[in-house]
C-alpha cells in the first residue's frame, strides 16, 4: 500500500466519488474550511465543498471523522497550515448555524 501524496499546494481535498455528504466533516471543522453545497445529483442533494482552503489548520478532524475515507489532509511536512483565527472560528460557527450549508454573500 502506498502513502497518498497531497496535490501540490493543497491542504485538504475530497474524493467526491466516495463522499456520501453526511456533513460530519463540516460539523467537526473548527476553522470553517468546509461547507455543504447543493448538489441535485447527489443522493442527499448536497456535496462537501472546500470553501476556505487557506484557513485549514491541519488538525485532521475532518479526515479522522469521515466514515467513508473521502476527505484528506496534507501532511504537515508538505504544507504550512494556518493558525486558528477568530475570523475562522466565526465562519465555522456561522456555517454550523446555517445547517452546514455554504454561506451566501
Amino acid at each position: 500500500m502506498s502513502i497518498m501524496k497531497a496535490p501540490e499546494n493543497t491542504p485538504v481535498w475530497v474524493d467526491e466519488a466516495r463522499c456520501k455528504a453526511c456533513d460530519i466533516c463540516v460539523s467537526v471543522c473548527p476553522a470553517g474550511v468546509l461547507a455543504m453545497r447543493l448538489e441535485p445529483t447527489s443522493t442527499l442533494g448536497a456535496m462537501i465543498e472546500i470553501i476556505e482552503p487557506q484557513a485549514c489548520i491541519g488538525c485532521n478532524d475532518c479526515e479522522l471523522n469521515c466514515p467513508d475515507f473521502a476527505i484528506y489532509v496534507a501532511d504537515k511536512s508538505e504544507f504550512k497550515f494556518a493558525k486558528l483565527s477568530e475570523q475562522s472560528k466565526e465562519r465555522a460557527e456561522a456555517i454550523k448555524n446555517n445547517k452546514y450549508m455554504k454561506l451566501t454573500a
